[in-house]
């Protein structure tokens, strides 16, 4: 017993000896002091598209704010309540257009699908064109009803999450702010970035990303199967707005035979086209020679067949393409809040397949059924990627931080490496004459492209024929 005393001794660290970071004496409370005492109440708005991982990101703001006796709104509908609020005859109404959030609201929802809070298109900044117009009372007033209601409502500090439109908005309303008189409140404003598309400056992947390729990819290998039992090719038009980040992925991740991007068309694949603005004068557009397209995938479906003995393909094609197609096409398309047309109504896999059926009979003498169709709408809510609910939980937590911890105002939240949390700048991402955001291409030549490039030609492995077997289909 005296042995194992001394022993015990021995090893014993010596009293008041530092202990790792981190780790606590038994029966201390670690008791921080909290920091953004002007911040008592946040709200939190989700305006644009849907994307997988939303509720990850709401129920982790939500939470760090109410773990510290914050109080947290929501409001409903992205900004369309909020755009229309008037002090006596607008007001808006708490279970109708904003919820508060207890604890038991927002937790055990990080997995779950769809949007707490719902959303919608509406834009209270659709009619600034540039700076000058925020000091114009007629264009900045949907702004100000923003501003008013959440002033109205005690709102200290606004969470914004959405696309580069809704950063846009979210900027606006920065900018609007310092334009206020001396001495008026100001509404901290932080933004955090979602999209499927992943489009987005100042983040490398947004959340909603990989579950959208993830289930794109998955339809993408099913349509690859029935392509083959029936020997045709199937032409996908894939979400993705501007940029080839989603239709790459889906093509890459569900092994399409084809890939085609906005980001992938060569000089001679455009021509210039005189159109008429909405205000009657003409200009000049670089439009897409659709012609070109369809020979490329004709191209590929002769090599295909004559190399390989292969009668079948899956084809992905970025969406922005549609926004490229000569007049002809778009002419009558309505435009959304934010002036983008309305590219779910141009079905471009239906236009392509009808006339890559007629290029492929004229030059082969032969038929080849050819199918179009969208993809993208059916992977905006889908059950949350494990990485989605992650980097979305780190952006939502990223909210509490920047504003409670750092004190910022006008940043986006950010992460680079493993999760780790950074803050840009709005200046850094909108352009401060037009006050737009920019899209984030994929970059041609690099890595990623090549990648795709590559696998294109690897999906199925190249038939071995004997002189006595025939053409397997």
């Amino acid at each position: 017993m005296a042995e194992r005393k001394a022993a015990s001794k021995k090893t014993r660290k010596p009293a008041g000896a530092p202990l790792p970071p981190g780790v606590f004496p038994r029966g201390v409370r670690r008791n921080p002091k909290v920091k953004g005492g002007h911040i008592r109440r946040v709200g939190i708005v989700f305006a644009g598209g849907p994307a997988p991982g939303a509720n990850a990101v709401i129920s982790a703001a939500a939470i760090s704010f109410l773990d510290t006796g914050r109080e947290v709104i929501g409001f409903r509908d992205g900004y369309r309540h909020l755009e229309c609020y008037h002090t006596i005859t607008r007001r808006l109404q708490q279970g109708e257009h904003y919820t508060v959030f207890s604890p038991g609201d927002v937790t055990g929802k990080r997995n779950t699908q769809g949007i707490l809070l719902r959303t919608s298109r509406a834009n209270p900044g659709a009619l600034i064109r540039g700076s000058a117009d925020l000091d114009n009372p007629k264009r900045n007033a949907k702004l100000s009803n923003v501003y008013s209601a959440m002033i109205d409502l005690g709102v200290d500090a606004l969470i914004s999450i959405g696309g580069d439109d809704t950063l846009k908005t979210a900027n606006f309303l920065y900018e609007f702010q310092k334009r206020l008189p001396k001495g008026a409140k100001r509404v901290h404003i932080v933004h955090l970035p979602k999209t499927i598309d992943n489009d987005y400056e100042g983040i490398d992947f947004t959340f909603g990303y990989f579950t959208a390729v993830d289930f794109l990819a998955k339809e993408m290998k099913n349509l690859r199967a029935d392509a083959e039992a029936s020997n045709r090719y199937f032409i996908a038009q894939a979400m993705g707005r501007k940029a080839g980040w989603l239709s790459y992925g889906v093509g890459i991740a569900g092994e399409a035979n084809m890939i085609f991007s906005v980001e992938d068309i060569e000089g001679d694949m455009l021509f210039d086209e005189l159109v008429t603005g909405e205000n009657g004068k003409k200009r000049r557009e670089k439009r897409l020679r659709v012609e070109s397209l369809v020979d490329r995938i004709v191209d590929l479906m002769v090599a295909r067949e004559e190399q390989e003995g292969k009668t079948f393909g899956t084809i992905v094609l970025a969406e922005g393409l549609a926004e490229l197609l000569p007049e002809q096409y778009i002419r009558n398309i309505d435009k959304d809040e934010h002036g983008h047309i309305s590219i779910g109504k141009i079905d471009l896999g239906h236009i392509l397949a009808q006339m890559v059926e007629a290029e492929y009979t004229r030059r082969t003498g032969r038929k080849r059924k050819v199918t179009g169709l969208q993809i993208g709408y059916e992977a905006r809510c889908a059950q949350p990627h494990a990485f989605d609910v992650m980097l979305g939980s780190q952006l939502g937590i990223g909210a509490y931080r920047a504003l409670v911890e750092e004190n910022l105002d006008g940043h986006m939240v950010s992460v680079s490496g493993q999760l780790d949390l950074r803050y840009v700048a709005f200046s850094k991402l909108v352009n401060p004459k037009t006050l737009k955001t920019e899209v984030r291409y994929l970059q041609p030549g690099s890595d990623f492209h090549r990648l795709a490039r590559f696998l294109e030609s690897k999906t199925e492995v190249p038939v071995q024929m004997s002189p006595n077997r025939s053409v397997r289909p």
